[in-house]
């Protein structure tokens, strides 16, 4: 028996499969598989053009720019004047120049004044110093009793203006447009009624004008130098956050506060609906400088990269980090003075891997 008797037959189809693997080892292996470039997902805008400020922030507090406190010069009885509906007048009214707000009375009052007695008094020496004048005039009467005539008219007058001026101090009148502050009220805050007995000296009425408030605005550092009279500011109070109210630099504290370093700045703030009040605690927005027309891109579009601030502009399928140089701007946009050009399409979102020649792919939003 032979060998190869021994070594069990294959089909020659079963063997092609192991010999096809042996060639192929001996030329060198397998096929190597194409290589697969990761592409950086990113969102991406064109540099546009806008208008950026350079805006100081700062608070401050509102206040009268005037305001006429009304005292009792006079005792007697309290009576408050009427509005154009016959009622009386009441914190948060608005009067006009001449308006009675109250009113002393009483007998110390007409006492005080004697403004009846005065005044007979008067006209009797106005008779006869009239008299005393013709008969000097027909030279019945030496001058000197013309003289004395005359003194004592003068004297008259005089005690008869002062009653009228009594009078007309019990009378107590606005002297100004504006908006009743404060009105009478006791040593617990009542508000006094009529009919009540005063003494002098008594606050009657706080009016002062609201059309227009002052803000005192407090500034510190670098921003005392870019403040200038006239410069425009936009006003806010937090309970009208969607409302901006338009003021202006009205004037420059001539000293810096020596307790609290800071540098008072007075702003006029136009109020013509009322709604704002004095005290309130507001935001005040100086605007320094405006450009127009500038190329802008979003804040957040601006990374740093060795030391660098750049923008990362599309070219193809790739980005190049491009240095740039900032101008004025906020939380929101910038503006670029150098490195980038309007309709350059730059990436906002995505940025945090971003490198100079990253491979990206374009997404939506």
């Amino acid at each position: 028996m032979t060998l190869t008797n021994l070594v069990p037959r294959r089909p020659l189809a079963a063997l092609l499969p192991l010999l096809l693997l042996f060639l192929l080892a001996g030329c060198g292996g397998t096929e190597r598989a194409p290589e697969v470039e990761l592409r950086v997902p990113v969102s991406v805008a064109p540099v546009g053009t806008g208008t950026v400020e350079d805006v100081i922030v700062a608070t401050g507090t509102l206040r009268t720019a005037e305001v006429a406190t009304l005292r009792a010069e006079t005792p007697g009885v309290l009576v408050f004047g009427r509005n154009h509906e016959g009622r009386r007048w009441r914190e948060g009214d608005r009067v006009r120049t001449g308006d009675l707000v109250a009113e002393i009375t009483g007998e110390d009052v007409r006492v005080q004044a004697r403004t009846e007695a005065t005044r007979q008094r008067y006209e009797a020496a106005l008779r006869d110093y009239e008299s005393k004048k013709r008969l000097f005039e027909a030279g019945l009467i030496a001058e000197l009793e013309l003289e004395q005539a005359e003194a004592n008219l003068a004297e008259a007058k005089i005690a008869w203006e002062q009653s009228r001026v009594t009078e007309t101090r019990a009378r107590i009148v606005s002297p100004l447009d504006g908006v009743i502050l404060e009105i009478a009220r006791d040593p617990k805050g009542d508000i006094l009624a009529d009919g009540v007995r005063v003494e002098t000296g008594i606050t009657v009425a706080r009016i002062a004008p609201v059309d227009t408030l002052l803000a005192d605005v407090n500034l510190v550092g670098p921003d005392i130098r870019k403040v200038r009279v006239g410069q425009e500011v936009r006003v806010r109070y937090r309970a009208w956050d969607d409302r901006t109210f338009r003021g202006r630099v009205l004037r420059l504290a001539p000293e810096v506060d020596p307790e609290t370093r800071t540098f008072r700045v007075e702003v006029a703030v136009a109020n013509p609906d009322r709604i704002l009040r004095p005290g309130m605690f507001v935001e005040a927005r100086i605007l320094v400088e405006r450009r127009e027309g500038v190329p802008v891109v979003p804040r957040d579009a601006v990374v740093e990269r060795g030391g660098r601030k750049v923008v990362f502009v599309l070219d193809g399928q790739r980005v190049v980090a491009r240095p740039v140089r900032l101008g004025l701007g906020d939380d929101e946009i910038v503006e670029v003075i150098e490195g980038v050009k309007p309709g350059e399409r730059i990436v906002v979102r995505g940025l945090e891997t971003l490198a100079d020649g990253t491979p990206v792919r374009v997404t939506e939003g």
